[in-house]
C-alpha cells in the first residue's frame, strides 16, 4: 500500500504528479498558507509531509502519531524542531545545491546595488531631483578590486566568492568554523580570524546558517570594528544580526550602509527605522525565488520524500539526522 502524505504547500502539476505515482496524497492548494488547526487536523494519518516555512514543533508532531519523514521545500530548516523530531525518530530533508548559483547572483545584486547607490538613485530619477550640475551626490563606490569578507563558506559562499574573483578581481577574505584548503587552492581566497575580516573587508557578506552559535552574531563590537566605508550584506537569517545594532551603525555614519534580504521580523514592519534609511537596500527574503530555481527546489523536496519514505538514504537529510536513516 502507498504510504499517506500531506502536501502543506501548493507545488507543480508534474511534481504533484510524480508524489501521486508512490504516495497517497491530500493536498492544500490555496495561495494563502494553511491555518495551523487545518494543518493539525491533516496531518493525522500522514506518513509524510511536504511543506514550505511551516513550523514544525511538538505540538504537530503530537497530532501527526504515524508520520515517518517531513519535506522542506528549502535549505533552512530553522523551522524544524529537531529536538522533537528527534525524540519521534521523524526524519527531516532540505533542498541544498540547487540554489546555491540563484542566491549568490542576489549576494551579488546587494552589493552592487549598495555600492552604487541603485535603489536610492533610481528613486530620484523617478521622484524628478535629477538636476543638470548634479555631481557628487551621485556618486557610489567601486566594487572590482576591492576586498570582500564572507562570514560563513559553505555552497553559497563558494559561489560567491567565485564571483568575486573571476568576474570583479575582488581579494576574498572569509571566516568559516572550519578552514578549507581546497577552497582556497581553487579560488586563491584566505581564511582568516573574524575580528581580521571584519576590519579588513569593504564588503562583508554574512552566509552562516542560523544556530544556537550564531544568534546576534553581528552586533555593536562587530559593527565597531568594521571600516567606516564597509557595507554589510545579509543573505542568512535575520536572527544572525542585532539589528538594533545594525540600524546604529547606520544612523552613525560607522558603516556605509547596508543590503538586507532577511530581517528579524518577517514581513518587516512599515514603520521599522531600517526602511527609512536611504543606505539600506532591502528585498523581501528573494533569495532563491526565481521560477526555476523554486520549480527545482519542490522538485528535489518531492524526491526527497517519496526515497525517505522508501528508505532510501540517498536523500538530502538534514545533518543533525542523518544516523536516523541508518536506524
Amino acid at each position: 500500500m502507498k504510504p499517506n502524505v500531506f502536501i502543506a504547500n501548493p507545488i507543480p502539476a508534474d511534481i504533484e504528479a510524480y508524489i501521486g505515482q508512490h504516495c497517497q496524497y491530500r493536498k492544500w492548494d490555496r495561495s494563502e498558507p494553511i491555518p495551523r488547526g487545518k494543518l493539525l487536523e491533516e496531518v493525522r494519518d500522514a506518513e509524510g509531509l511536504l511543506l514550505h516555512g511551516l513550523k514544525v514543533d511538538e505540538e504537530l508532531l503530537a497530532h501527526a502519531p504515524h508520520l515517518r519523514v517531513i519535506s522542506t521545500i528549502s535549505v533552512g530548516y530553522n523551522n524544524f524542531d529537531i529536538g522533537a523530531m528527534r525524540k519521534r525518530k521523524v526524519l527531516g530533508t532540505h533542498t541544498p545545491y540547487v540554489l546555491d548559483d540563484t542566491v549568490a547572483d542576489l549576494v551579488f545584486a546587494l552589493i552592487l546595488s549598495s555600492a552604487r547607490r541603485i535603489a536610492e538613485l533610481d528613486r530620484y530619477v523617478k521622484e524628478g531631483k535629477w538636476k543638470k550640475g548634479d555631481n557628487e551626490n551621485l556618486f557610489g563606490i567601486d566594487v572590482h578590486h576591492r576586498t570582500l569578507g564572507i562570514i560563513g563558506m559553505g555552497r553559497i559562499g563558494e559561489k560567491v566568492a567565485k564571483r568575486a574573483k573571476l568576474g570583479f578581481d575582488m581579494e576574498v577574505l572569509y571566516y568559516n568554523r572550519r578552514q578549507k584548503p581546497e577552497i582556497e587552492e581553487r579560488l586563491g581566497v584566505t581564511y582568516v580570524s573574524l575580528e581580521t575580516l571584519l576590519r579588513q573587508s569593504d564588503f562583508i557578506v554574512l552566509l552562516t546558517p542560523l544556530t544556537p552559535q550564531t544568534v546576534q552574531l553581528i552586533g555593536d563590537d562587530q559593527f565597531q570594528l568594521m571600516k567606516e566605508e564597509a557595507i554589510f550584506i545579509n543573505a542568512s537569517r535575520g536572527q544572525t544580526v542585532d539589528e538594533q545594532a545594525l540600524v546604529r551603525a547606520l544612523q552613525s555614519g560607522r558603516i556605509r550602509g547596508a543590503g538586507l534580504d532577511v530581517f528579524q521580523q518577517e514581513p518587516i514592519p512599515p514603520d521599522h527605522p531600517l526602511l527609512a534609511l536611504p543606505n539600506v537596500v532591502t528585498v523581501p527574503h528573494i533569495g532563491s525565488a526565481t521560477h526555476q530555481t523554486r520549480r527545482d527546489m519542490a522538485r528535489v523536496a518531492a524526491e526527497n520524500l517519496v526515497k525517505a519514505l522508501q528508505g532510501d538514504s540517498s536523500c538530502y537529510v538534514v545533518p543533525e539526522l542523518k544516523d536516523l536513516i541508518l536506524s
